[in-house]
């Protein structure tokens, strides 16, 4: 599979897409909160810029206005946008994680509850029961 690359701009539209659904571009720059508003035109870059990129797919048009909807998967795009973050630290997660650390972005307590929150995996005893 091809990996996406994005500017934060279309992955912001994006983002649009994926929580209103089926929209027009006029519906996108509406969805924006205003100190992210920007020209209708703009938005309507990145959305052809997004749909030839294959990230969004056009599927109706009513009057002049077309439609658009999510071409891609959420997840799918955020577990590649992880590959390629690991990829920058040769593929370790200790060195990214020692970096997160260093700069503060995350702390030993957030780590903590985040091996907390994980679920627990299963052991198979005697007997064929499985445990937690």
């Amino acid at each position: 599979m091809n990996r996406l690359h994005l500017s934060k701009a279309e992955t912001r539209i994006l983002e649009q897409y994926w929580k209103l659904g089926t929209c027009s571009v006029r519906e996108i720059l509406d969805s924006l909160p205003d100190e992210e508003r920007v020209a209708y035109t703009t938005v309507q870059t990145l959305v052809y810029r997004l749909e030839q990129k294959g990230a969004l797919r056009r599927v109706k048009k009513i009057g002049n206005a077309q439609l658009f909807e999510p071409a891609i998967d959420r997840s799918e795009f955020r577990n590649g946008l992880v590959r390629d973050l690991l990829d920058l630290f040769g593929g370790s997660p200790h060195l990214l994680i020692s970096n997160l650390l260093e700069t503060g972005t995350i702390t030993l307590k957030d780590l903590k509850a985040l091996q907390d929150a994980r679920p627990r995996k299963l052991t198979r005893h005697r007997g064929g029961k499985s445990h937690a």
